[in-house]
């Protein structure tokens, strides 16, 4: 007998999914080691390599520049998040024009709308890399430049904010567990 209470709402299993998902994933960040620091400048770090116009190799960016500057790695790496397929197209034209104002050429927005029109289409990160890199040299360094600029322009505020965040998070995490430990008395 097949009655419709029994059957799974799909909707909302699915929002179950995504709340859990979001728990899951704000309690291994509360939880990170590592010195405020270190993590924080990984995350500001990650945050940089998010910004440079290199979709495939952002991570790889940020996980050997921690390296260099011995911070946290998986911060570095989840400070990548900051682009993504919903920005894309921001982070994308807005390098390329600051890079653009930057070395004073003038905007070749058909190249840029190919471009665009690939992200738009949701092609692969290797055929985005391909037109960019298929524009010209002069296109690519305003596109680097300009992913650089605004890297720093973002990152240097975020390791600030981060290092507040997780020295907040220590705070909390030691208070916490000297509740724990707090004898109790005798009753």
């Amino acid at each position: 007998m097949d009655l419709d209470w029994e059957r799974p709402n799909n909707k909302g299993t699915k929002i179950l999914e995504l709340r859990r998902q979001i728990k899951y994933y704000y309690l291994k960040f509360i939880r990170l080691k590592g010195e405020p620091h270190e993590l924080a400048l990984g995350m500001a770090i990650g945050i940089f390599a998010g910004m440079m116009p290199i979709v495939p190799f952002q991570t790889a960016l940020a996980l050997t520049v921690a390296l260099f500057f011995k911070s946290s790695k998986i911060t570095a790496a989840l400070g990548t998040w900051v682009s993504n397929p919903l920005n894309w197209y921001f982070l994308y034209r807005y390098s390329y024009k600051l890079g653009a104002l930057i070395l004073g050429i003038r905007e070749q927005k058909a190249v840029f709308a190919s471009i665009t029109a690939a992200i738009s289409a949701g092609e692969e990160s290797m055929v985005v890399a391909g037109k960019i890199l298929g524009a010209g040299s002069t296109f690519v360094t305003a596109f680097l430049l300009g992913g650089f600029v605004m890297g720093v322009i973002f990152s240097t505020p975020s390791y600030f904010i981060f290092l507040k965040v997780f020295r907040s998070i220590r705070i909390w995490r030691s208070s916490r567990k000297e509740r724990k430990n707090w004898p109790v008395p005798d009753q």
